[in-house]
């Protein structure tokens, strides 16, 4: 019986069935005297090779006959072989039995444990492993053997399927009680009545002991796989996102399953960077952004310590007004693109906020911790050669291009003057000062450039714009303007 074809009831009923001393596990029963696999007709006295002081009634444990048991152990054959030849063929039947029927006791009680026959087959092996080495223990004080590596291929896949550690852990907890109850229902019948006390004590003290070390090696191996499988995940994501952004040719489907997020519809990009590592803040916050724009998906890859590259997918239209922002961590900020359609938007939408974060770190200061591509677009497009625009700043705005708080309120003045067709009033308004005060302004700014204002109306324009967006990383230093 697999796993995902058990319903409520029968796991209920299987829930139940193991509460009971007998038979353990609905499955492997236990035989008497000479029913015994390994009864030489001794009246149950064991054969020369059980160490003394060991549980001798493990190497009578066979499973009851008519019981239905797997065809094939679920461990490899040589694994079976070593475990035959020190507890001989009864015991690992009944461990067989009990693993599978362990197995399906733990997906019962916990289901996000099971997906499948795979991953139930994992688990079998598992189970059966443990089974086997805690009966190798009973049965043998001497062994000093670590926990098997069989026991712990259920938790790997549980680690790759990214199933809680807590949820793993409880499993190993149902399978500790059952076993144990198995155990003892199992020694019930095989032993004198005036021997169960200390054997029900060394099934407790051995498998609690057991249960310990397991869960050791147990939670190592899960953290371990969980780290690797992170890390190769990661790697994957990083690269098929390094492959889109290069323009190379990509399956948009394929690539969409890799990195969880559907490369169709309305894409987002985000930037975010700080100057210290702090990638889990960056993550969270980039993330939290992301939401606030009404997102069906979320991607976010973390870029080395100090930066972060995200996406989101749009449920709807574009918002018409400006998205509330978060709080952000003080030393994080962002840069946010345009918002572009489908496999080539996500690339696009990226490209543009790597504008806007190139501009946010020419200008830290004036530009705020979130830079947004469509308020700085045309400074963005004009800063890709950097040099190039100091000198065409230069040039266009004279001495108006010093960099100094009067220059830049008499190029704030002269900008907003243009843009409202050149009305003294809107300007005034805008400002909060007197219309006399902006015809002032507006007088000695145009003495500063040596020409009217509307002779090179584009270049002043753009001049004036690059300023207002780049500040200090386009203007001239060291120059005194008076007023």
């Amino acid at each position: 019986m697999t796993p995902h074809k058990l319903g409520r009831t029968a796991r209920g009923s299987m829930a139940r069935a193991m509460t009971r001393y007998a038979p353990p596990f609905r499955g492997p029963a236990l035989n008497r005297g000479k029913d015994c696999s390994y009864d030489d007709g001794t009246d149950g006295a064991m054969t020369a090779h059980h160490p003394p002081g060991c549980s001798d009634w493990i190497y009578r444990l066979a499973p009851r006959p008519g019981t239905q048991a797997p065809h094939t152990p679920a461990s490899s054959a040589r694994s079976i072989a070593e475990a035959a030849g020190r507890l001989d063929s009864g015991p690992v039947a009944w461990a067989v039995q009990a693993g599978a029927d362990l197995a399906c006791l733990i997906i019962g009680e916990v289901p996000e444990l099971g997906c499948g026959r795979e991953p139930f087959e994992a688990l079998r092996i598992a189970t059966e492993a443990a089974i086997l080495h805690a009966l190798l223990l009973l049965a043998d004080p001497s062994v000093d053997q670590p926990v098997p590596e069989d026991s712990l291929l259920g938790d790997r896949e549980f680690a790759r399927r990214r199933i809680s550690l807590d949820k793993v852990l409880r499993g190993c907890r149902i399978a500790h009680a059952a076993l144990i109850r198995a155990l003892m229902a199992a020694c019930q019948e095989l032993v004198r009545r005036e021997e169960l006390a200390g054997q029900f004590l060394r099934i407790t003290e051995t498998l609690f002991g057991y249960m310990d070390v397991f869960s050791s090696y147990m939670t190592a191996a899960y953290l371990v796989e969980h780290d690797s499988w992170i890390a190769s995940d990661a790697a994957a994501r990083e690269e098929t996102v390094r492959r889109i952004l290069d323009g190379e040719p990509v399956e948009q489907e394929r690539a969409g399953q890799v990195l969880n997020h559907p490369l169709d519809g309305l894409q987002l990009a985000v930037i975010a960077w700080c100057d210290t590592a702090r990638a889990e803040a960056m993550q969270a916050a980039t993330s939290e952004l992301i939401r606030r724009h009404d997102c069906s998906s979320t991607l976010v890859v973390p870029i080395g310590e100090t930066s972060v590259w995200a996406w989101g997918r749009l449920r709807g239209a574009p918002p018409a007004s400006r998205v509330p922002e978060p709080t952000f961590p003080a030393d994080v900020r962002f840069a946010r693109g345009s918002v572009r359609e489908g496999l080539s938007g996500f690339r696009q939408s990226h490209e543009d906020a790597q504008h806007a974060a190139r501009v946010g770190q020419l200008n830290p200061h004036g530009t705020g911790r979130l830079v947004d591509h469509r308020d700085v677009a045309l400074a963005a497009l004009l800063s890709t050669d950097l040099p190039a625009l100091r000198r065409f700043v230069s040039d266009e705005l004279g001495a108006l291009a010093s960099d100094s708080p009067w220059t830049e309120q008499l190029r704030e003045t002269v900008r907003l003057y243009l843009r409202s067709e050149r009305s003294l009033m809107t300007v005034a308004a805008q400002l909060h000062v007197a219309r006399n005060t902006v015809t002032y302004r507006v007088k000695r700014a145009r003495e500063l450039l040596g020409h009217d204002l509307t002779a090179r109306l584009p270049e002043t324009m753009t001049a004036l714009e690059a300023a207002r967006v780049l500040g200090s990383a386009v203007l001239r230093r060291g120059e005194r303007v008076t007023a």
